[in-house]
């Protein structure tokens, strides 16, 4: 198993997993029916780096880190996160955020925000917690689950420097 910084190329390994996580609309803010080309500057052109999670030759995840706001917040950074669904519960998703955030510290982030995680998203919300997060903010029924209807977002947020 390898995370490494993703090329040009990975596309056509992510361009699935996105697709099959923004389709369904259960975790991220994105346009069900998104293209391949706008997916492909939100998820490779956007981003101050973007990574793969690699075994055996085949991409079973991804994030991107991204500066949140520039100015006086460019030390707090973003990002998001998708594991292919044949690879969840393995620990990936553990792996990549506990990658992110090193080498969000190596590029000089002091923080990591996550602005947008549906609270019905409730593996994500523990895992962010075990992993040090807090919930700091809640944005009442700010997201449209297609089967739940409008739940809370929830700002997440670390300190990544001890």
């Amino acid at each position: 198993m390898e995370i490494r910084e993703a090329t040009e190329q990975d596309f056509d390994s992510i361009w699935p997993i996105f697709r099959e996580i923004a389709s369904t609309g259960e975790t991220y803010a994105y346009d069900r029916s998104t293209p391949r080309d706008e997916a492909f500057e939100l998820w490779m052109e956007y981003p101050r780096k973007t990574f793969v999670f690699e075994e055996n030759g085949e991409i079973l995840g991804t994030y991107y880190i991204v500066t949140n706001h520039s100015g006086p917040g460019d030390h707090v950074c973003n990002c998001g996160y998708m594991v292919s669904s044949n690879a969840r519960g393995k620990g990936l998703a553990t792996s990549m955020c506990e990658h992110s955030q090193e080498i969000a510290k190596l590029m000089g982030y002091k923080a990591m925000q996550f602005n947008f995680v549906a609270s019905s998203n409730e593996s994500a919300v523990r895992l962010w917690e075990k992993l040090g997060f807090e919930s700091v903010g809640r944005l009442p029924k700010a997201f449209n689950h297609p089967g739940q209807g409008f739940v809370d977002a929830l700002v997440m947020y670390k300190w990544l420097e001890t």
